[in-house]
């Protein structure tokens, strides 16, 4: 396997060697917009990490809200469980 990839890298060296001005122009165009696109990627990536960091931490102050209104709820049934309780004494 590794010997059969250095033979197309050559070929491709010769080849790009073996090319006319108008095709290096060209190549060298694609690089350009293929880094560009790459950038453009980097940067989508880190803003909508940040938007799912933000995303994550709301859910979270959510979950926290809503499992503090589950304690209160339970503890007030706890509360009400006792007083019938001692209300049946």
């Amino acid at each position: 396997m590794r010997l059969h990839l250095p033979l197309p890298a050559a070929l491709a060296c010769i080849a790009l060697a073996a090319c006319s001005q108008k095709t290096e122009t060209h190549a060298a165009t694609a690089a350009d917009q293929a880094g560009a696109a790459a950038t453009s990627a980097a940067h989508d990536t880190a803003a909508n990490t940040r938007v799912a960091a933000a995303n994550t931490a709301a859910a979270v102050d959510q979950a926290a809200d809503n499992t503090a209104a589950a304690a209160r709820k339970a503890g007030r049934k706890a509360d009400a469980a006792a007083d019938a309780a001692a209300n049946t004494h």
